[in-house]
């Protein structure tokens, strides 16, 4: 895996580098996404993503993979990115789990994700929206994922405050933080 490395390359540049190796369980909370790759009606290959709703929390309004926090009654984490796919954007049964990538702890909000990678059998998959969860769901075609423009380096504005950060432009929509860190990941893993 190229692990860490690679995901610190899309990380804003205010990031503290944190490795997971070195947190204590009472740091933070488990949590896993869904990476998917599906088809459009086309035989288009694309990843869906999640724009959140705007709500009072750290990631209000944010670009992600869909996702969350682990509960007991999921037994592991890779059935919670599974469960949790399904509820966000009713994507859950045709799904094959096919590996994961490198860990990542998110200091603002104390998560430590763990991105499972899938593949749905499905052509086509209808997506529904989670209505209090889920504004809009994107399709970041992997032939965009793999495109080197589709990266860019800009201040975002965020809390009020401003960051400088690199971020992939999927839709008009920047996507960025731990989204894009995962992201360039799986771009250089399919680059090799």
């Amino acid at each position: 895996m190229p692990g860490i490395e690679v995901q610190y390359e899309m990380a804003p540049l205010s990031r503290p580098r944190v490795d997971v190796k070195t947190l204590e369980k009472s740091q933070y909370q488990l949590s896993a996404v869904l990476i998917v790759f599906c088809l459009d009606e086309d035989g288009n290959v694309f990843i869906p993503l999640i724009e959140r709703g705007v709500y009072n929390g750290l990631h209000s309004g944010q670009i992600g993979f869909p996702g969350g926090k682990f509960e007991t009654s999921d037994e592991n984490l890779q059935n919670t990115a599974i469960r949790e796919c399904y509820e966000e954007i009713g994507l859950g049964s045709g799904i094959e789990i096919i590996g994961k990538l490198t860990s990542l702890f998110i200091p603002v909000s104390s998560f430590l994700v763990e991105p499972y990678v899938g593949v749905c059998k499905n052509k086509g998959p209808l997506m529904i929206p989670h209505e209090q969860e889920v504004k809009n769901v994107l399709k970041l075609f992997l032939n965009n994922l793999m495109n080197i423009n589709t990266i860019e380096l800009g201040e975002l504005e965020v809390d009020g405050n401003k960051i400088k950060t690199p971020y992939f432009l999927v839709e008009g929509y920047k996507v960025w933080g731990a989204t894009a860190m995962i992201l360039n990941e799986l771009k250089t893993i399919l680059e090799r």
